[in-house]
Order: structure tokens, then C-alpha cells, then sequence
């Protein structure tokens, strides 16, 4: 049928206003994402909050919004394009990539990087071989600790040091080129029909939540974060093993995908009941030892005795030492105060990850879809936390956007806030901001699971 003149003006009015607001948002938040990347300083922390405001608040106007799929695909090419304006900068707002430029310089050189320790090596014959200079070692935020980063981030290290011949702006854009394609991958399999959740992204236009989102765009792309990797190696394992007309045909290469994202970061390991569960006993026994087959295959290269100390040591002390923008430890920690009159991190730390464990193994059996219950577990993981930093809730925004739950997305615009701690020397948290963020967070969360029905 034909359409009339008047609902032929009508549509071309919308299209020009479309493309008004297309423009604005490119203008507005491109130059945002530019002086972030490339001007400000994490001190500059007013500037910092003002600026996510803004990108947030423009945000907000697109995914609010109902989009044609020409449309849809403009904002995803957009989306992209805003990733792509970081590449050549190096991040101000985190300091973890000169631990990337570290330990990938000591492999390429032939050094495992587990068993070294940056302060005691920068002023011997390895760091002279290695090319670790006295700029990487006093950038490097924690030089009395061994690595951390598992062994597929590590070859993600040395591959980009090899590369970059000792070149540190050459050996980030390096870093972020395996980011970004991670992100390309997410975002292609969230909004490509029949994989992760059949008809519900395509039809409301859900992917543009994570896709646009600043906090996933700045902290991931950015400051040069490997979340992404690791979203990216789940989500397809998720993906395949969510297909049962398929007889199991994808369940192994499931396995391997999870394995290699546990490989990146080690925290996909709390899904892995929940896709046990989901097979059955014997398939579920044989998924898990194929995810723990790729991580020994991986880590082979740098096995020894010392591998599993050092790592160990390091691990044990994220746990019982570092406290960064955390929710129930904060008050938990001040009870202890009050009762014994010091810092009882040392048993809150094991405590709070003995309940997280324990939830994990309730909610292993609930009648829930597999992405609702690595959502809650993962919520649950970070409020127990003694350490919450802002690109550790990313992967949350990208579950959130997948089940329709928004809380991830408030609880990623409150995060800008924490970088009001970097604004004096040393740091210095403002908890009045940490109580404000919880409240928000958990007030939004307790209504999405108390009082909205999955229907709404």
C-alpha cells in the first residue's frame, strides 16, 4: 500500500530529526571520550564527573528511544567509532597497563613473568635484557606482588611487546586492537539472531545498552581492560552450549571457550556449576574437565613449583589487603573496628568469599535461566568484595542488558563517582559517595527482584 503525502512528511521529519540527534550525540560525546583519552588526568576529578555526566545523560536519550534496524545499525557503527577514538591514546584513569607492558616485556625476553618481582629485578642484568626501565617500574601500582593476570593474558603481553620492539604507544595500540575486536565480537553476537536470546535483543533494541554504555566504552576500550576478552570467550561459550536442538554438538567448543576466557580472568569460574548443573552430572563433569584441560594447557609453559606459590601469595593478598569501593565489607570492617579496634580484613576477606561460594551453590539449583543466575552471582561476588573497581561492572551491564535487568546500568553511571578518590595525593575514598552508590544500587536492585515481574 501506498503511503500518503502527509505520512511521507511525516516520516522524512522524523528521519531529519534522527539525524540531528545523531549528530549532536557524535559532536557531544566524541569530544567527551577525546579530551578523556587524551587531556584530562584521573586527578582531575571533577572534570571526570562532569564529563561522564554528560556522556551519560546523552546516552540515556538514544536507549530510551525505539530504533529502526537502519537505524540500530548506525548507533552499533557508532558505538564502534567511539572505541576507535581511544586507539592511540595511553590511559590516564588506570595505571594496570604498565604491568601488561611489564610482564609482556619479560616474556618476549625468555623470563616467566610469574616468578619474578618487579622490585627486585628492575636493577639487575634481566631488566637491562627485558627493556624495564625506571618509567614502567614506578608506574606499576603494585611492584611488591607477583603477577595475577593468567596465562592467555600473558601471551596477549608478550605478543603485543614483540610486536611493538619496545615502543610503549605501539605496544598499548597492540593491547587495545585485541580489546576492541573482543568488543566487536560481543556486540555482534548480542544483536545476531538466534544465538545468545532468540527475538528479545533484536527486538527492543537492547544491544545499544551495552553498546553505548560510557563506562563499558571508556573503562574497557579505554583504560585498556581485558574484561572485554573474557566477556567475549563466555558469551560464545554461553552460546553454545544454550542451543539443545543441537544435540551437543557445540558443548566441547563451549568448554574450550570458557576455558580460554577463565584464561584471561579467572572469575568466569563461578559460572561453571551453573552450566554443569544445566548438562547433568557426567556432562557436566566432562565440560569442567575440558575447561580445566585448557587452563593446564595453557599454563604448561610456565609451570613450577614456584608458579603456584607466587600466584597463590598474590591472589591471597587481593583478597586480604587491597579495599577499593566496597559495600557490606565497609560496614562489616567498621563493625570490627568498633569491636576489636583494627583492621579484621584477614577474616572478612575468606569470610565473604566463603558466603559468595555458598550462594553460588544455592542458586546452582534454582529454576532460573543460565544468564539470570550468572547475573546474581556476579552481583553478589561484587557486593561481597573488599575491592570494586569501575571496569570490574562491565561484564554486569552486558548480563543486565541480556535479562532485561537495569540496575547494572545505574550502578554504572554512580561509578564515575569513585574517581573523586584520585582527586588528592595519596588517594583518598569518600565514603559519603560509597554509601550514596550502594543505596542507589541495591534500592534499584531490590526492586527489579522483589517488585518487577520478568513480564514488566
Amino acid at each position: 500500500m501506498l503511503k500518503s503525502p502527509q505520512n511521507k512528511g511525516t516520516l522524512f521529519q522524523t528521519n531529519n530529526i534522527h539525524w540531528l540527534g545523531c549528530i549532536l550525540f557524535c559532536v557531544l560525546s566524541g569530544g567527551v571520550y577525546w579530551h578523556i583519552g587524551y587531556e584530562w588526568v584521573r586527578s582531575q576529578a571533577g572534570l571526570l564527573i562532569v564529563g561522564f555526566g554528560v556522556l551519560f545523560l546523552a546516552y540515556s536519550l538514544i536507549i530510551t528511544q525505539e530504533w529502526s534496524k537502519v537505524w540500530l545499525k548506525r548507533w552499533l557503527w557508532i558505538a564502534v567509532g567511539m572505541r576507535l577514538l581511544f586507539l592511540f591514546s595511553i590511559p590516564v584513569l588506570s595505571d594496570d597497563y604498565f604491568r601488561f607492558v611489564w610482564d609482556g616485556r619479560l616474556l618476549c625476553a625468555g623470563y616467566n613473568p610469574y616468578l619474578y618481582l618487579p622490585s627486585e629485578i628492575i636493577h639487575s642484568p634481566i631488566a637491562v635484557e627485558a627493556q624495564l626501565n625506571s618509567f614502567l617500574f614506578e608506574g606499576l601500582n603494585s611492584p611488591q606482588y607477583f603477577t595475577v593476570y593468567p596465562p592467555l593474558n600473558q601471551f596477549i603481553f608478550g605478543i603485543s611487546a614483540w610486536l611493538s620492539q619496545n615502543n610503549l604507544l605501539f605496544n598499548v595500540v597492540l593491547l587495545r586492537f585485541f580489546i576492541i575486536l573482543s568488543e566487536i565480537g560481543t556486540i555482534w553476537m548480542m544483536i545476531k539472531p538466534n544465538t545468545l536470546v532468540p527475538s528479545l535483543l533484536p527486538k527492543n533494541n537492547g544491544i545499544l545498552i551495552y553498546a553505548l554504555n560510557p563506562l563499558v566504552i571508556v573503562e574497557l576500550t579505554g583504560n585498556l581492560h581485558f574484561e572485554a576478552v573474557t566477556l567475549f570467550f563466555t558469551l560464545l561459550a554461553v552460546k553454545w552450549v544454550n542451543r539443545p536442538l543441537q544435540r551437543d554438538k557445540y558443548a566441547i567448543a563451549s568448554a574450550v571457550m570458557l576455558g580460554l576466557g577463565t584464561a584471561v580472568k579467572l572469575i568466569p569460574l563461578i559460572f561453571l556449576p551453573f552450566i554443569m548443573k544445566r548438562r547433568g552430572l557426567w556432562k557436566g563433569i566432562v565440560y569442567a574437565s575440558v575447561v580445566g584441560g585448557i587452563l593446564l594447557i595453557l599454563f604448561a609453559p610456565f609451570l613450577s613449583q614456584a608458579l603456584f606459590l607466587n600466584f597463590g601469595k598474590s591472589l591471597d593478598l587481593y583478597f586480604q589487603k587491597f579495599e577499593f569501593n566496597a559495600s557490606f565489607y565497609y560496614l562489616l570492617r567498621a563493625l570490627g573496628y568498633w569491636v576489636t579496634g583494627y583492621n579484621v580484613i584477614q577474616i572478612l576477606g575468606p569470610f565473604l568469599s566463603i558466603l559468595t561460594l555458598s550462594y553460588v551453590v544455592w542458586l546452582t539449583f534454582q529454576r532460573k535461566s543460565l544468564l539470570e543466575k550468572m547475573l546474581l552471582a556476579l552481583t553478589l561476588y561484587f557486593l561481597m568484595a573488599t575491592t570494586v573497581h569501575p571496569w570490574y561492572i562491565t561484564t554486569l551491564v552486558a548480563l543486565g542488558c541480556l535479562t532485561k535487568r537495569w540496575y547494572p546500568v545505574v550502578w554504572s553511571a554512580l561509578l564515575p563517582l569513585t574517581y573523586l578518590a584520585y582527586a588528592s595525593q595519596p588517594y583518598h575514598e569518600n565514603l559519603l559517595m560509597v554509601a550514596l552508590e550502594y543505596t542507589l544500587v541495591l534500592g534499584c536492585l531490590g526492586y527489579e527482584l522483589i517488585f518487577r515481574t520478568k513480564q514488566n
